[in-house]
């Protein structure tokens, strides 16, 4: 499914091209500043903090470890790490046994917004990924908080058709 995916692709943005490919264990600095450079995300605990690099290391490895599981990155022209997302494939028995692709943790680094590389990205993952996972829904979530990227995912076609809950497991 996932390893399926014809990796890596080049895509055209307005900031110029950019790589999108599997990422790897070397990726992890250029992934925890990703995550760290996401106000929401630091105020949840990803602040890129060298004591945390463990459980980042863990944590790539388990999604890179599971089938149906990927996380890509995306080079700018010089290489460059300027994007991130994980996909989820989700088999189904709802909707008459569909396939779902889960889109998570989306991130473009502040220092590059704006020029159409996440447009990009999910338009392939819509349009190329998707259809290659055998998915038929293409499905994500959003930070309540996240104004601007509900717009942005609205322009992008997706509807805002349900209302997410999680909880947070004590440790």
């Amino acid at each position: 499914m996932l390893a399926d995916l014809p990796l890596p692709v080049v895509l055209s943005t307005r900031s110029g091209d950019v790589g999108v490919r599997r990422a790897a264990a070397s990726d992890l600095p250029a992934l925890i500043a990703l995550l760290s450079d996401d106000p929401i995300s630091a105020a949840r605990g990803d602040r890129g903090g060298a004591e945390d690099v463990e459980a980042y290391s863990a944590g790539l490895t388990s999604v890179l470890d599971a089938p149906l599981n990927d996380l890509l990155v995306v080079d700018a022209a010089d290489g460059t790490v300027v994007g991130t997302l994980q996909l989820t494939v989700i088999p189904g028995m709802a909707r008459r046994g569909a396939t779902r692709l889960l889109v998570e943790a989306v991130r473009v680094s502040s220092s590059v917004r704006s020029g159409g590389i996440g447009s990009a990205v999910m338009r392939w993952v819509m349009h190329e990924a998707a259809p290659a996972t055998g998915a038929s829904l293409v499905q994500l979530t959003s930070d309540a908080a996240r104004v601007d990227a509900h717009r942005f995912y609205t322009r992008l076609g997706f509807v805002d058709s349900h209302v997410g809950f999680k909880y947070s497991v004590p440790s």
